[in-house]
């Protein structure tokens, strides 16, 4: 697997799959949930209250991943994963990991051979990004190593000071 770091905006990302940082309720929200569902347009908000209609009516739990239309963003899908809220009290590195993991599965199960993720947990979530960079390519180097077909995974990240994290974990 072909890991590569971009800074910018995930929603101008030509791939087949964009992961989204949602929040459990699927409706959108501040941050990366925001920016895609804006520019997704409403095909991405009624692919989600069919979600919330059917499997996922108390939400989407932490740590798992779930798939819609990504209407009018240049890509096929959208994968939602909820993030966990960093604490300093309790480890939840597990959860945050378990997002990238599922994320991947997901995207096996769409054929899906270039994935876009954010940095997970790291805006309103509070996560250090640091850390979420550490957990981030950890766990997307150990399922490229040995369970997924995606071909590239691409960490689209909004500022320097996140690029710096991602690739100071690269080399």
């Amino acid at each position: 697997m072909n890991i590569t770091l971009v800074q910018g905006d995930i929603t101008e990302q030509h791939v087949d799959a964009v992961v989204n940082a949602a929040n459990s309720s699927l409706m959108g929200g501040g941050g990366v949930d925001g920016a895609i569902h804006r520019r997704g347009g409403p095909e991405i908000l009624r692919a989600c209250q069919e979600l919330r209609a059917g499997r996922y009516g108390g939400g989407l739990p932490t740590g798992q991943a779930v798939a819609t239309t990504a209407g009018r963003l240049p890509a096929r899908w959208v994968i939602h994963t909820v993030g966990p809220v960093h604490s300093p009290s309790q480890d939840r590195s597990d959860l945050l990991a378990s997002c990238y993991r599922e994320s991947l599965r997901v995207a096996d199960e769409l054929t899906a051979r270039t994935v876009a993720f954010p940095a997970i947990s790291t805006g309103i979530y509070g996560w250090p990004m640091d850390d979420a960079a550490r957990i981030a390519v950890a766990t997307v180097r150990a399922a490229g190593a040995s369970v997924t077909s995606v071909e590239e995974v691409r960490f689209v990240l909004f500022d320097a000071a996140a690029y710096a994290a991602f690739a100071a974990r690269l080399d």
